[in-house]
Parts: structure tokens; C-alpha cells; sequence
């Protein structure tokens, strides 16, 4: 396959991938009776996922015209938002339903999703800190990305089990792809890393 052909089709797959799943998230009937708040904090989840099937793409310069060394400032960056969108997603529940959010962080909650949610959370901010203190933690950089690949896949999991359990604003179909998008990404990364250090 030639290259501009591939590159069109790779760039239209994220395009698909990123926006069906919130096309469909609007239009969901669930919303109807939800408050603003409630429905911001839904989209933040969505958003999230979203920026997790990315992330391992930005980081190893697998999308077309993004290679690794343009790929992962952008990578940083995107954490960021992640970081962000997770927060305001957790904020959003607390806000609606303490109680709930309480229950969740305690592993106390009845719903199964809840706690690979939380776990997602940390395996994120924990990423996340090793990202922004690489230098003050002096790790050798070998010992550095093995743990924040491994905090990388066990976010994607938690994830995908999290919002695969989840019956809510995301259309079923839209979810499945992208969690099986968010997985394949990572999965292919830790199989084929382009990273170096830097």
C-alpha cells in the first residue's frame, strides 16, 4: 500500500475512532433527564478514553507525520489533558453523588466498574508523576519507561473494563471499538516500542 494512502486511512481510522464515540455520547437518550454537571463529568470519562487510545501513539510516533521525537512533547501534553479530564470527570460524580464517589475510592461500592475506574485513575496520576519528576527521581531511563509503561497498560485496562461495565451515555458499538482500539494501540507499543531516550 502506498504510503499517503496509508496515512490517509490511519488519520481517517482516529478521526472515525475519536469522533463517532462523542457524536453517539450526544445523542444518547440517557441524557435527557441529567443535569450539566452530571452530563460534563459523563463527557470528561468519554474524553479520557478518548485521549488513552492516543496517548501510546503519540509516545512511540505511530500516527503519520507525528514520528516519535514531534509525537511526544505532544504525548506530554495530552497527559495533561488526560490528567485534567479525569479529574473533572471524578469531580463531576462527586458533585452528583459523594456518597458513590466515596464508595469507589474505598473499594466499597457495589458496582464492579468503580473500582477498575479508580484503579485507571491512580495507574494515571501515577504515570503521570513519573512523567513530570522523570529527573528528580534520577531513575535510569530503561527503569523509568518500564514503569510508566506498565502504569500506561494497566490504565488502558482499567479503562476498558471500567467502561465496558458501564451501562450509560456511550453507545455500545462506538464503546467497544474504541476500548478495542485503546488496547490494540497499547499493545502494539509494548510489542514494538520506537522510544529512545530523551
Amino acid at each position: 500500500m502506498d504510503r499517503p494512502i496509508q496515512s490517509v486511512l490511519i488519520w481517517t481510522l482516529v478521526a472515525l475512532a475519536v469522533t463517532v464515540p462523542i457524536a453517539a455520547a450526544a445523542n444518547s437518550q440517557l441524557l435527557a433527564f441529567r443535569d450539566p454537571i452530571y452530563i460534563a463529568g459523563s463527557f470528561a470519562g468519554l474524553l479520557a478514553l478518548i485521549l488513552i487510545f492516543l496517548q501510546p501513539l503519540l509516545a512511540a510516533g505511530y500516527l503519520p507525520g507525528l514520528p516519535a521525537n514531534r509525537g511526544r512533547p505532544l504525548h506530554r501534553w495530552v497527559g495533561g489533558g488526560l490528567v485534567f479530564a479525569v479529574v473533572i470527570h471524578v469531580a463531576g460524580l462527586w458533585i452528583t453523588s459523594p456518597p458513590d464517589v466515596v464508595d469507589a475510592l474505598l473499594f466499597a461500592s457495589p458496582t464492579p466498574f468503580s473500582a477498575w475506574g479508580v484503579i485507571a485513575m491512580w495507574a494515571i496520576f501515577g504515570a503521570a508523576m513519573l512523567a513530570a519528576f522523570r529527573k528528580r527521581f534520577k531513575l535510569r531511563f530503561r527503569v523509568w519507561r518500564r514503569a510508566h509503561t506498565g502504569l500506561a497498560v494497566v490504565t488502558v485496562i482499567g479503562s476498558v473494563v471500567h467502561a465496558l461495565l458501564i451501562e450509560g451515555t456511550m453507545e455500545t458499538m462506538s464503546k467497544v471499538a474504541l476500548c478495542f482500539l485503546a488496547v490494540l494501540a497499547v499493545l502494539k507499543v509494548v510489542a514494538y516500542p520506537r522510544t529512545r531516550a530523551g
